[in-house]
């Protein structure tokens, strides 16, 4: 009697062992799958087709796609990726990938008016649509199941309230794409957490030497400005280089993060950045249409996903160096 009492015990013992060891070695090989960019999922390999309005060569936009495509590879989602600064050729990528029978889309809203037609073509195809980015007021009403970025007024009053906490008097808000309703409510916000004078100077964005000399006649013209906000991170560089040629004492500041800005928030060419984690925007917007197409789950309730903003500076440069030379911030 006690020799079968320990015989079920031992295999008590050894069931109990062999589920735990069973359940390490599964994580362990996830873990394996996901290093090596494989899928960690058993569900169909969906198509979903991201596509924005970044121009070319804008670096904030390889980071939204880094996080889009490790969320990818996780989820086994066959990842496309598209872009145009022109409205119209943003809408007709969007279309191109309707036609296509794309099983989720990831568009962004910075020229609303132009996109509307095409999400809700999208929408009556059966089509899910994320937006991410710009345009968090019209996702909802265009049919979106949510939005996922910063909301661009708030992060606006973030960086006013914060030049007014240095000192700052006089400011220029630089904004490199014209039309682009994000970027007028960045100024608009900053404008009013200031309190201060804050004036919007309008550059070509694709064009970097017009962008450095128009920041530079500006400052040359009016000595009085004493800081500067550029509205995304590849022309950060440019409005410092414009200061010093001006022989302008203007602090620098700027909205989002790549290695070139922690490096200058390293060394002091920088004051601050506004973080709205692009990484974050990507990956979770190619996860959560996985978890609607998979689990018809939808996060948020309607209401924005907020991805920022986060104010990093100097103490914060070296802690975030590694992350965004390795691309993810």
């Amino acid at each position: 009697m006690i020799g079968a009492v320990l015989a079920v015990a031992v295999g008590m013992g050894l069931a109990g062992c062999s589920s735990t060891g069973g359940k390490r070695a599964e994580d362990a090989r996830r873990a394996a799958e996901a290093a090596r960019g494989e899928a960690a999922v058993t569900t169909p390999r969906w198509t979903f087709a991201m596509v924005t309005h970044s121009g070319d060569g804008d670096t904030f936009w390889d980071i939204v796609q880094n996080g889009a495509r490790e969320a990818a590879a996780k989820d086994n989602i066959n990842f496309l990726y598209a872009h145009s600064d022109e409205a119209q050729q943003q809408a007709q990528l969007v279309d191109s990938y309707i036609a296509k029978e794309v099983d989720a889309l990831i568009v962004t809203l910075a020229k609303p008016e132009a996109m509307k037609d095409v999400v809700g073509k999208a929408r009556r195809a059966g089509i899910p649509v994320i937006t991410v980015n710009s345009g968090s007021e019209q996702s909802r009403e265009f049919g979106a199941l949510t939005h996922i970025g910063q909301d661009e007024s708030v992060a606006g009053r973030a960086v006013g309230e914060e030049l007014q906490a240095r000192g700052r008097t006089k400011a220029l808000c630089v904004l490199h794409e014209q039309g682009n309703v994000g970027h007028e409510q960045r100024c608009d916000g900053a404008r009013e957490g200031f309190g201060g004078d804050l004036q919007n100077l309008y550059v070509d964005g694709t064009n970097m030497p017009d962008v450095r000399s128009s920041v530079e006649a500006k400052l040359q013209a009016d000595p009085g400005i004493d800081a500067v906000v550029t509205l995304g991170a590849p022309f950060a560089d440019a409005a410092v280089q414009a200061a010093r040629a001006a022989g302008s004492g203007a602090e620098v500041d700027t909205f989002d993060l790549n290695a070139k800005v922690a490096a200058g928030l390293q060394d002091g060419s920088l004051g601050f950045a506004v973080d709205q984690q692009p990484y974050l925007q990507g990956y979770q917007a190619v996860d959560l249409l996985w978890l609607y197409k998979y689990n018809a789950d939808v996060l948020g309730g309607g209401l924005p996903v907020l991805t920022g903003p986060q104010i990093v500076t100097r103490e914060d440069a070296a802690r975030l160096k590694d992350l965004t030379e390795r691309g993810t911030r």
